[in-house]
């Protein structure tokens, strides 16, 4: 069972909270970048959550339609067929997704799950991400009430971010500033709107200065320790000990102390995309300059198959990402905490 049922991915998440672990949460957009993600959970003993932004999924459904739907359960189908070859357990969940791109990402995918479920088979994703940090609280909280309930009823967890994270990610970009920052009053506006498992269970992505891709020190000043004040506001009125499950948004370039404050405070699941992208792209970069005359027909020549073949510089690309996804699992904690 290497994707995990509704029933053992709530178990895995109860386990990180219970043991201040968390998983890597691993932005794929292939079936190479699939590969190398369960690779590097597999060499570090770790299972872990494997997501598809609204760009990955665009570009898992060919450029010649850019259908986000087609190619987000194109990777999830073939993810349960190859993930059985892989002595791990994992989650398949759908990254940021803002209110214009409902309609051709997040509902249409929640459809398909809800039919799978009415079928008596379990949904293809595990959870899905709704990115409501545009909109107003007001609003963002009335779409996912009724979003909640659509993946509840498909036994599907559900993630909300409902204040900006910095930065860039598929379109959606906010100014790095003050307004990164979620309040206590934010964190208790949601549990009145959402309820605390009750109404179905959900991530949280709160804001504690977190910014995506990666910025040179001093530029971002994370509060990890926000975290706790969040849960113990909301603690404090509906008498529930560390309600939330943090989600880490911009995880990539976080230093060992932010990670280790935002573990003890609540956090579940860290994003990586960033770093990972560089870690598969380095050792194909560094194959090309070193064998350029091989890779291109120089001066009339005819170049060599061996280096231009994708499988010679693939194989380097995922060895290098699949490090990075053991080093994170390593640094959240979660490496060698598999299910058994």
């Amino acid at each position: 069972m290497p994707i995990a049922t509704p029933e053992v991915y709530n178990e895995m998440l109860d386990r990180a909270k219970a043991g201040k672990f968390a998983y890597p949460a691993i932005n794929v957009t292939s079936s190479q970048t699939l590969h190398a993600a369960l690779r590097g959970f597999a060499e570090a003993e770790s299972d872990g959550i494997i997501q598809m932004s609204t760009g990955g999924a665009e570009f898992l459904g060919g450029q010649h339609k850019k259908d986000m739907v087609t190619g987000a359960v194109a990777l999830a189908e073939f993810a349960h067929i190859v993930a059985a070859k892989y002595d791990i357990t994992v989650a398949l969940h759908t990254d940021h997704c803002p209110k214009d791109k409902l309609d051709t990402y997040v509902r249409p995918l929640l459809d398909i799950s809800a039919e799978r479920v009415a079928k008596g088979e379990n949904p293809l994703f595990q959870s899905h991400m709704w990115d409501g940090s545009a909109e107003t609280l007001a609003d963002n909280l009335a779409i996912a009430q009724e979003l909640l309930a659509k993946a509840a009823a498909a036994k599907i967890i559900l993630e909300v971010e409902i204040t900006p994270t910095g930065g860039e990610e598929d379109g959606v970009s906010h100014e790095i500033n003050d307004s990164l920052y979620t309040t206590v009053d934010d964190a208790l506006r949601t549990a009145e709107a959402l309820g605390l498992g009750e109404k179905g269970r959900y991530l949280l992505a709160a804001s504690f200065g977190n910014v995506h891709g990666v910025y040179k020190p001093g530029n971002v000043v994370l509060r990890p320790d926000l975290l706790k004040e969040l849960n113990d506001g909301v603690a404090a009125k509906y008498g529930k000990p560390s309600p939330f499950d943090f989600v880490f948004h911009g995880g990539s370039g976080s230093t060992a102390e932010e990670i280790a404050t935002a573990l003890e405070n609540g956090v579940v699941k860290m994003n990586l995309d960033t770093d990972t992208q560089y870690a598969f792209t380095r050792p194909v970069a560094d194959h090309m300059f070193k064998n350029y005359d091989g890779v291109l027909k120089v001066d009339g020549e005819v170049g060599s198959k061996k280096t231009y073949d994708p499988r010679t510089w693939g194989k380097l690309a995922e060895a290098g990402m699949a490090a990075r996804v053991t080093e994170a699992c390593e640094m959240l904690r979660s490496a060698g905490n598999k299910l058994k």
